[in-house]
């Protein structure tokens, strides 16, 4: 029984010991071994899912995950013969294609990793793309693959851009902390999918290599998104804003293409000047750029005159001599001496500062809030809640705030001392080309899983009418008379009509307005029947040329121009095809025998074969033509060329030495030297079109 009793306290104190061991480990040393059982041992991990890919409007491809892998090795798998058999063209191939260490370092990179009994050693931290994997799998040792080779490919997804440069920052970026900007970080919830979970065991080194258990949870790929962004326009887009802003060494610049109709944004580009001097996507100004827009904004105070009053644009307004004074500011035109009396219309057109905030004044000075209201009820004072994380949220005073005073109504009226994003003012600009109403732009049309359409996306309308149709008619005329006669005079063509609206706002800066400019257009096209919306911004030009008609508005021009000619349904509707009066015999009168002859049998008319001619003329004979020699056969002689196209009579007249002469259109009526004549070489016959 002693025994017994001894035995059962040794066990029992044991127990004791255990449990207090337990304790202490669990309890009083549980952070100190948790932190250390995370340094090393076996861990579960996140594995990342494949983000989804970026698609412009014709499935073109903005942004995608491609799949990299990172080249580790494990030392101790290989069988000691088939190691030392391989291990010198193993460490040859690798220093032949990576080219950061000789064979011989790396030979003892690896043995030394096998006998201090590595499990897991990263070759080259380079990552190696598909291709350059399928090659390494037939390599010495390494093909004989993971579990007897040692070979390990680390997969590790990484973003690929196609067309890099193009669009970079509407594309943006999202980082491991999940900040970033663009689409890639306004959409992650879409893109990112969902992370799935491995096992992986600590190795010397720090490095973490995979343990395939089957306890792995598979991550989820993420989706797909279907932008607007058409990849063409965005091309010339950014292009023209680039070349504008190397030209006037401006500080940075945005331009905006957006579809009228349907608010899709169709090109979006923003550069910033780096410190070597060239531009690249930094910041979104589009989106995010609050500034003062200048006299882009005028549009909106003529809306809001023409809304509360009855005055017309060919009303007329006396401007003085460009210097007018509100209370203790003084208001300039750039025109020197100002433009005197001149019509609301031309007030306008010429952007005369005077003209439009001494109207405001006028009919606004006493009730202020009233403008503002037509402000905030033409869709100007609440965000356009875009797709894009960043939007800046527009400022506009109110009457009786610390910041109001005398002279802000004058000033707001011509675009100073209020705050627009670019993209707010092609919004309001465009609902002008709209009939009135205002759209939110939109970039991004579908969310895909494949083919599978998880979510669309609508643009929601921000105002149904800005004013009324009355109002609308005046200021769409004051609009083309920007580009037809006023300050964008210079961007007007044959081909289709532009209205716009010029701005160049001083800079405030430290509270005092400098001599930098923010220059800016902003319009539609065809003014007639508008398809398309447009806004250019470049911000501090230097140089002389520093006005938006000279640098913001060229840029609209070669957007325009680029969208025209490759967009036939803005194109004028070809003419009806005449049709033929069987009363009516064709015109065909001279030139060459086989062309005629082709034109005759093209339009069924009866005409005898006459091969031996080369040159013809022609004489009607019933319904049909005979055809009579023009006697241009010698080269001496000057030819009949009456009755011919100008191509046929300079190819004759010219190859016989003559300087040819001519006025009007149409074939050759007169030839002021006779035919038949001596030809003397380097006179000079005057031809008479009709």
């Amino acid at each position: 029984m002693l025994r017994v009793r001894v035995a059962f306290l040794v066990i029992f104190a044991f127990a004791l010991a255990v449990a207090y061991k337990i304790t202490q480990i669990q309890f009083i040393e549980g952070d100190k071994w948790t932190q250390m059982a995370k340094q090393i041992g076996l861990q579960y991990k996140t594995v990342e899912a494949v983000r989804g890919n970026i698609y412009s409007d014709n499935g073109s491809l903005l942004a995608t995950s491609l799949p990299f892998y990172r080249l580790a090795f494990d030392p101790k798998v290989a069988d000691d013969p088939l190691f030392h058999q391989h291990i010198d063209s193993l460490s040859l191939l690798l220093s032949l294609h990576f080219g950061d260490r000789t064979p011989n370092e790396y030979k003892r990179r690896i043995q030394n990793a096998r006998l201090s009994g590595k499990r897991y050693l990263i070759l080259n931290r380079k990552k190696i793309g598909h291709l350059e994997k399928k090659q390494m799998s037939h390599w010495p040792l390494f093909r004989e693959g993971r579990y007897e080779g040692g070979v390990i490919f680390e997969k590790v997804d990484e973003r690929y851009k196609p067309f890099a440069f193009l669009g970079a920052r509407t594309v943006g970026f999202i980082n491991e902390n999940n900040r970033g900007a663009g689409l890639e970080y306004s959409f992650n919830q879409y893109l990112a999918g969902k992370d799935g979970k491995g096992l992986y065991q600590k190795m010397a080194g720090s490095n973490w290599k995979p343990v395939y258990n089957g306890t792995e949870i598979k991550p989820e790929e993420g989706l797909d998104i279907e932008t607007t962004l058409d990849v063409n326009l965005q091309d010339v887009t950014q292009s023209s804003l680039l070349s504008a802003l190397y030209e006037h060494e401006a500080d940075y610049g945005c331009a905006v293409v957006m579809e009228v109709k349907t608010g899709e944004i169709k090109a979006i580009s923003n550069l910033t000047k780096r410190k070597d001097g060239q531009y690249a996507e930094i910041y979104n100004y589009a989106v995010g750029g609050l500034t003062e827009p200048g006299s882009t904004f005028k549009l909106a105070s003529m809306i809001a005159l023409f809304e509360d009053t009855p005055l017309n644009i060919q009303d007329s307004i006396n401007t003085g001599n460009g210097v007018h004074s509100f209370y203790d500011q003084v208001m300039r035109d750039y025109k020197f001496g100002g433009f005197g009396k001149i019509s609301i219309k031309d007030a306008f057109a010429f952007s005369s500062n005077i003209a439009i905030s001494s109207l405001v004044d006028h009919h606004f000075g006493l009730k202020p809030e009233r403008y503002i209201e037509y402000l905030r009820s033409m869709g100007l004072a609440d965000p356009l809640n875009f797709q894009l994380a960043g939007e800046g949220k527009p400022y506009i005073p109110n009457p009786g705030s610390p910041d109001w005073s005398g002279v802000t109504l004058p000033w707001m009226s011509i675009g100073y001392s209020l705050k627009l994003t670019p993209l707010h003012t092609l919004a309001f600009f465009n609902a002008v080309a709209n009939e009135g109403k205002m759209i939110q732009p939109i970039l991004v049309k579908k969310i895909k899983k494949a083919d599978k359409i998880i979510e669309a996306f609508q643009p929601s309308v921000v105002n149904e009418k800005i004013c009324s149709d009355e109002t609308l008619r005046k200021v769409r005329i004051l609009l083309e008379s920007v580009v037809e006669e006023g300050t964008a005079k210079n961007i007007k063509n044959d081909y289709y009509k532009i209205a716009g609206k010029t701005g160049t706002a001083k800079k405030l800066v430290d509270g005092l307005y400098t001599k930098t400019y923010y220059t800016s257009f902003v319009g539609y096209f065809p003014a007639d029947r508008p398809q398309y919306s447009c806004v250019v911004v470049i911000d501090n030009p230097k140089g002389y040329q520093q006005y938006g008609s000279d640098v913001a508005a060229p840029v609209f021009k070669n957007i325009a121009d680029k969208i025209y000619a490759t967009n036939l349904d803005i194109h004028d509707p070809l003419p009806a095809p005449l049709e033929k009066d069987p009363k009516e015999f064709p015109i065909i009168q001279a030139g060459n025998y086989q062309d005629l002859r082709e034109i005759c049998q093209a339009l069924q008319i009866d005409n005898p074969v006459a091969e031996e001619l080369e040159w013809v003329s022609t004489e009607r004979h019933q319904n049909g033509i005979r055809w009579k020699d023009n006697g241009v056969a010698s080269s001496q002689q000057i030819p009949d060329v009456r009755g011919m196209t100008m191509r046929d009579a300079l190819f004759l007249l010219e190859n016989r030495g003559l300087e040819v002469d001519y006025k009007g259109t149409g074939r050759v009526q007169q030839q002021s030297l006779d035919p038949g004549s001596k030809v003397v070489k380097g006179s000079k016959i005057k031809l008479t079109l009709g």
